[in-house]
């Protein structure tokens, strides 16, 4: 198969849970060797029987990406319990490990003291700096940040985070490297806490919590506003070209809007602490809904993966057009 400028010969991933097993699926559906380690050969084992099922069903259903059949995409991944040994000749590594900083720190480090100056490190944190992760390291100018949305195999978006020691070119490796294998980078200019895509969903979570808790709606309701309303436009496009399309370009929304969207904003009360009577209230409303359970649960992620699923085909089939 022909690379990219970035030349990439041999994926590791670190960590072989839900998202470990996600991205290792993303790798093989562009025709990359994929090693995928764990701590333990019977967790490497439960998660290569999980992958090989959910390919032949992506399979079946028309829905596996890549020209590969799901056993030639299959036939890419191999397991290893051996740190040293997973990462020989790897040119990027992707942890996918618990979100501890403490854990991720002694991953990197070995990593760090295990690989040469050509290889990338690249971590799934969804919230820990990388100045908290990768300072101090030999090879900090190939380190960053890849946060993907979960499910990754379904939801294209990637963060890249760099830490302010990383060198350009692994940005750019990375960004080329998440394109082809079919995802969507963003490139963060620095580091923030939360990133963008969780400053944004903790924004509009506390917002939805206080509104609530304060009694204005119920917990089913607030929830319909985002996916019977925003969540149809955001689909799409974002929060700054809605601005720009809902009046005759951006200015004209800042002339028209700009007094109310202050006002409102002004009126948003503190961060909740997401406990108490509120707490209680909300998790009353949704296990109704949907009981706590792992199977009710389960089925509920499954249908929400559907669902994502045919969204994806359905903007990928518009691009198209």
């Amino acid at each position: 198969m022909e690379r990219g400028k970035q030349n990439i010969k041999q994926v590791v991933i670190v960590g072989s849970g839900l998202i470990g097993r996600s991205w290792t699926m993303a790798f093989t559906s562009a025709g990359y060797k994929v090693k995928l380690y764990d701590i333990l050969s019977q967790q490497i084992q439960v998660a290569m029987e999980a992958i090989s099922k959910q390919m032949k069903d992506m399979e079946e259903m028309g829905v596996l990406r890549g020209s590969l059949s799901s056993e030639e995409q299959f036939s890419l991944i191999s397991g290893c319990s051996d740190l040293r040994e997973a990462v020989e000749g790897a040119s990027f590594i992707q942890e996918c490990v618990p979100e501890n900083v403490e854990l991720k720190k002694k991953i990197f480090k070995e990593l760090d003291d295990l690989v040469g100056v050509d290889t990338i490190l690249s971590s799934s944190t969804s919230c820990i700096l990388p100045s908290k992760i990768f300072t101090g390291l030999k090879n900090v100018k190939r380190c960053i940040v890849s946060h993907p949305v979960n499910p990754p195999y379904f939801v294209p978006l990637v963060e890249l985070v760099p830490h302010e020691e990383t060198d350009p070119s692994t940005v750019d490796i990375t960004y080329t490297l998440m394109k082809e294998i079919g995802q969507t980078p963003v490139k963060l200019n620095k580091e923030i806490d939360g990133f963008v895509l969780n400053r944004i969903q903790y924004a509009i979570i506390c917002e939805a919590w206080r509104l609530v808790a304060d009694g204005v709606v119920s917990p089913h309701d607030v929830d319909l506003v985002m996916s019977e309303g925003l969540g149809m436009r955001y689909a799409f496009i974002g929060p700054l070209e809605t601005m720009h399309l809902n009046a005759d370009g951006m200015k004209d929304y800042c002339e028209k809007y700009s007094e109310s969207v202050r006002r409102v904003a002004s009126s948003f009360g503190p961060v909740p602490e997401f406990s108490g009577e509120a707490a209680d209230k909300i998790n009353e409303a949704l296990s109704k809904e949907i009981p706590s359970d792992p199977n009710h649960l389960g089925a509920r992620r499954e249908w929400r993966d559907s669902c994502i699923l045919q969204l994806a085909r359905m903007k990928k089939n518009i691009k198209s057009e």
